[in-house]
């Protein structure tokens, strides 16, 4: 059985020359593949995947795990598009014309990927896998694990946010993060939905940013102080009644 395994694996790695999508994530599980297996391939091979709320449902039922759903979503929904190959423009000349769609900070005179981490929900005092949280808009509670980001840099940041096709800055939420023994935490609000009353906006911090160039964007954080922080993209979160996952670019401010 494991040199079956073996030789399967050696014939997806083969046929790897496109991204890998939804489909190919199942036909590997379903074909037998371990879930290390299917992880590794998640996290070295390209990308292409939809998580949405319904596809994550299909997926689930298709008995991917959640392991591997949280590795399909930190490698990032588009499988890491280009701006050559989505037409995206900059006039910056500080910024590379190759550059993905994602979040950079500068670091040693370079731009830097914040690489993201998985968002699990909290809501309504109970504890949501993405297996069955059903989110709806209004207040809501982040938790990511571990203590801190694997992303570091001293104060001032600049970062530059490259968005997707019909994103704008202003759909982002920078927030600051609560530091646990093992975890971190956050609060802020679905949807939008900015004018909430009550704490559901406490951790939320406001920022402005000036165009770089098609769907880019440069932001200056001088004053934040030591800590962690995220940016949340849009799209983070599920409907009612629908599993769900997200994730949020983090990064530790060390001074």
């Amino acid at each position: 059985m494991k040199t079956l395994r073996l030789m399967l694996a050696v014939v997806f790695l083969a046929g790897a020359q496109e991204a890998l999508t939804n489909d190919a994530i199942v036909k590997m599980v379903k074909s037998g593949l371990g879930e290390d297996l299917v992880i590794s391939m998640v996290q070295s091979q390209p990308g292409k995947y939809s998580l949405n709320p319904d596809e994550l449902v299909k997926l689930k039922e298709a008995g991917v795990s959640e392991k591997i759903l949280a590795a399909m979503a930190t490698k990032g929904v588009g499988g890491g598009s280009s701006a050559a190959d989505t037409g995206a423009t900059t006039g910056d000349p500080d910024i590379p014309k190759d550059i993905d769609i994602g979040i950079y900070f500068k670091k040693g005179g370079k731009w830097e990927p914040i690489l993201p981490e998985v968002v699990n929900w909290k809501t309504g005092g109970v504890f949501k896998t993405i297996a069955t949280a059903g989110v709806v808009k209004g207040d809501v509670n982040g938790h990511i694990v571990g203590t801190n980001s694997r992303n570091s840099v001293k104060s001032p940041v600049e970062v530059l946010i490259y968005a997707p096709e019909g994103v704008e800055y202003t759909e982002y939420q920078l927030i600051h993060l609560h530091e646990h023994s093992d975890s971190r935490e956050f609060r802020t609000v679905t949807g939008g939905v900015m004018h909430v009353s009550g704490g559901a906006t406490r951790d939320i911090v406001p920022f402005e940013a000036k165009s770089a160039g098609k769907r880019m964007w440069r932001v200056l954080l001088p004053n934040l102080g030591a800590g962690e922080y995220g940016f949340l993209p849009p799209g983070a979160f599920g409907s009612a009644n629908s599993a769900s996952i997200g994730k949020m670019y983090t990064f530790r401010l060390l001074e």
